[in-house]
């Protein structure tokens, strides 16, 4: 069964109304001559009724997983296990919210250009196709019916698949001192990360709603590398001496965690319903291999006799780009967006991690431990989307710097908290 909240957002225009009829009233062929008539709001009439439909849930097909494992064990030396992992999953029927009728005009045959350079007048006036010969385009194959919303479908044709390669190295408790060093290899891709509004760092829904498999790709969930080490240290000191050498002096325990992330990657987004399907979340962004990463451009239109044109004018027939060494140019209206999801890296994790605990046996019984712990000890900055010490994601509510054109495209040391050093004490009474 799909989600309660799926189910939520996907129930008809006229669920939870309701209309009263007569009984004492007789009305011979009622069903024949159209049941509920000459009432108000969405039921009044069947062109009205089509006409707010804006959702659609087709037959579910259960989600699930297939998972395999391979684990092989070796015992070096004396208290050293080496353990090597290899972990695969894919996920079938993954729920995609898409919209069912609204198409994409612009497909790689029918767009308009986008140039790195001013083209000649020749090349100009080549170029028939307009951004208003587009516009004019229906992309709601459904409106010859009344059917004019956008109708909002969960449909179970997500795919995820996830490969990876986990090395670990335990070392026993011996000699006061014990620790796990972990590495993890993996690659995660899907078409489909979020189905809700989840996170704005990737969309929700398909660039084409007819083309899924063109957002197969790295997942925003993607961790290429990651690394931790986690030794702990006890203190033991004076174990053998009175009470207060034994609990004043000794019975401390240190421990460290140290962990390395690849970074998460984002998808950049014109933020510009470049392929004309209607769809709010806009699409994503022109990208030019020879360009600087970190840079974006905004491009300006130009009409068949070279002359500039505004964002909304009708008459233009190509697009250059302002900054031609920028790596993601925007896809204005009716450009073809090449772009794929989740190639935008933020910062990886580089972060350290400490507690230290003291032990005091009060009777033989009751035992009181007292501790710090301080998260990104060094306190550099880590402008992640998520958190540095789990994998909890961040559903970030702007998205500027993901729009080449934005003053602030590539900056997302605005938008995210740097996860600067903090520190907490704990207690506790063990009796």
């Amino acid at each position: 069964m799909p989600f309660a909240n799926i189910a939520a957002n996907t129930a008809p225009e006229f669920y939870g109304s309701s209309v009263s009829v007569n009984p004492n009233q007789s009305t011979p062929s009622f069903l024949g001559s159209g049941g509920i008539t000459g009432t108000s709001g969405l039921l009044s009439s069947a062109a009205s009724a089509r006409s707010a439909i804006s959702a659609y849930t087709e037959d579910q097909k259960r989600p699930y997983a297939l998972n395999g494992t391979l684990s092989v064990e070796r015992r070096i030396g004396q208290g050293y296990l080496l353990e090597a992992r290899y972990l695969y999953s894919r996920g079938v029927h993954l729920l995609i919210q898409t919209q069912i009728n609204r198409n994409a005009v612009v497909t790689p045959t029918q767009y308009i250009p986008t140039f790195l350079s001013m083209p000649s007048t020749d090349q100009l006036a080549a170029l028939s196709l307009t951004t208003g010969q587009l516009k004019s385009i229906a992309s709601n194959p459904l409106a010859q019916y009344g059917i004019l919303n956008a109708i909002t479908d969960y449909a179970p044709r997500g795919n995820s698949e996830y490969n990876g390669l986990a090395l670990q190295l335990t070392r026993r408790y011996s000699r006061n001192l014990s620790f796990i060093a972990a590495y993890t290899w993996s690659h995660t891709m899907d078409d489909s990360t979020a189905t809700v509004n989840s996170t704005l760092l990737t969309p929700r829904r398909p660039q084409d709603f007819n083309n899924i498999a063109a957002d197969w790709s790295s997942s925003l969930l993607d961790r290429r590398h990651r690394f931790t080490f986690s030794p702990v240290y006890d203190v033991t000191a004076f174990s053998s001496r009175g009470w207060a050498m034994r609990n004043l002096v000794g019975n401390w325990t240190l421990g460290l965690t140290y962990t390395y992330e690849s970074p998460e990657y984002a998808t950049v987004g014109s933020n510009v319903d470049s392929n004309l399907n209607t769809d709010t979340i806009g699409d994503r962004s022109i990208v030019n291999p020879a360009g600087a990463a970190n840079l974006g451009s905004g491009v300006t239109g130009y009409n068949a006799a070279g002359i500039a044109q505004v964002a909304s004018s009708n008459t233009i027939v190509a697009y250059v780009a302002n900054n031609p060494n920028a790596r993601y140019i925007l896809a204005a209206v009716g450009a073809l967006a090449n772009g794929g999801r989740n190639t935008f890296p933020l910062d990886p994790i580089n972060n350290f991690d400490i507690s230290l605990r003291k032990r005091l046996s009060i009777t033989e019984r009751v035992k009181i431990e007292l501790g710090a712990e301080f998260f990104n000890l060094l306190n550099h900055p880590q402008f992640t989307g998520g958190s540095t010490n789990d994998v909890a994601q961040s559903k970030n509510t702007n998205r500027n710097f993901l729009i080449p054109n934005n003053p602030a495209f590539g900056q997302y040391q605005q938008f995210f908290p740097s996860n600067s050093r903090y520190g907490q004490l704990v207690a506790r009474i063990t009796f």
